[in-house]
């Protein structure tokens, strides 16, 4: 069985920054990335996504964002940046390497892979990302819905909706930002539980981020403290407040109810509805660490302090939601906690 210092899980952005933290402590990490390239889930965004962060807030460490600093990259920019950091490291990245499960064995763990490999590691980063894992709620009626349900990890463009009447379930950037191109395609409702809160993009000539940064609310350590992660505004220039506002997509609250292919409003009135798209989030993809114990909690969660795991100390989380800050699973962000969590494994490393 081939050993390794450090196995890092996912070859995303926050398995890439991992990476190049880890080097820069000390140590050999090797990287496992399920896919054929190491860049994530990027690839398999939506075609028009586009970043709510300019370029010069959109890096990782040690590789500036190439181009107009102040322009907001699409998704295939961000691909191409990661492929290109991750070619630049200084680190042995494996792709097309999915990982079974991670054991404890002694003072390490082995790491198996699916079909058959297996690796034995000093320490492990978690470090897969949320996106294998679409959260689908619990809306009633969606068991038996005779339309089609896709959640937002599998939406692509708004062509394959045209003509139809859709609704899209979430008030996040991500559920604006379809719902808006879906309903110059089809008739498109979001239906959300609140109204959407809308943040300004820019404030005094400045892009919002610039005074996250700024004023430290974007690195400050408030993960700690939530029990619940909130949910974030939706950054807008202008746009998709004047499309909510002109109905183009139109607002309703949540439905009551899906029977077969017909909707159910809160006032009582039905409606035939072809599609149903689901842009209500993610929960961490962490299927591997179901077999060692205290990684998780009942429901799947990683049980951690500032991405530490509470039962392992050699093992760490890098790119959750909420880890450490506001920005722990953003491409601006994700650097400082993998940072972190490099300086603790080396030190624990050291020490054993």
């Amino acid at each position: 069985m081939e050993r390794v210092e450090v196995v890092v899980i996912g070859g995303g952005q926050a398995g890439l920054a991992t990476a190049q933290a880890l080097v820069q402590a000390g140590l050999q990490p090797a990287v496992l990335e399920a896919s054929d390239r190491a860049a994530g889930s990027w690839p398999r965004y939506y075609d028009s996504l586009t970043l709510f962060s300019p370029a010069r807030f959109s890096a990782l460490p040690g590789m500036p964002f190439g181009g107009d600093p102040g322009r907001y990259p699409h998704r295939d920019e961000v691909v191409a940046y990661l492929t290109a950091y991750a070619d630049r490291l200084q680190a042995d990245i494996r792709t097309g390497q999915r990982v079974a499960a991670v054991l404890a064995d002694g003072a390490g763990f082995t790491v198996e892979l699916e079909g058959g490999g297996r690796l034995s590691a000093l320490a492990v980063v978690a470090a897969s990302g949320s996106f294998g894992r679409p959260h689908h709620p619990d809306l009633p009626g969606l068991e038996t819905f005779g339309g089609q349900v896709v959640h937002a990890a599998d939406y692509r463009s708004p062509a394959a909706f045209a003509g139809q009447r859709v609704v899209v379930v979430g008030a996040g950037n991500s559920a604006v930002q379809i719902a808006a191109e879906l309903a110059r395609e089809s008739r498109t409702t979001l239906a959300t539980r609140a109204p959407v809160k809308f943040a300004h993009q820019h404030l005094l000539g400045r892009d919002l981020h610039f005074w996250l940064t700024r004023t430290g609310l974007d690195s400050a350590p408030l993960g700690r403290l939530l029990r619940t992660p909130p949910g974030q505004p939706v950054l807008d220039d202008g746009r998709y407040r004047a499309a909510l506002a002109a109905g183009s997509p139109d607002r309703h609250p949540m439905f009551q109810r899906l029977d077969g292919d017909t909707v159910t409003w809160p006032d009582g009135a039905t409606e035939r509805l072809d599609a149903l798209i689901l842009a209500t989030g993610y929960r961490p993809d962490l299927p591997y660490l179901a077999g060692l114990g205290g990684a998780l909690d009942a429901s799947g969660q990683p049980r951690h302090q500032d991405g530490a795991s509470s039962a392992h100390p050699h093992l760490a989380f890098v790119g959750l939601e909420w880890q450490r800050s506001l920005s722990s699973n953003s491409l601006r962000g994700v650097g400082r906690d993998a940072a972190r969590a490099a300086r603790r494994l080396a030190a624990y490393l050291a020490r054993a």
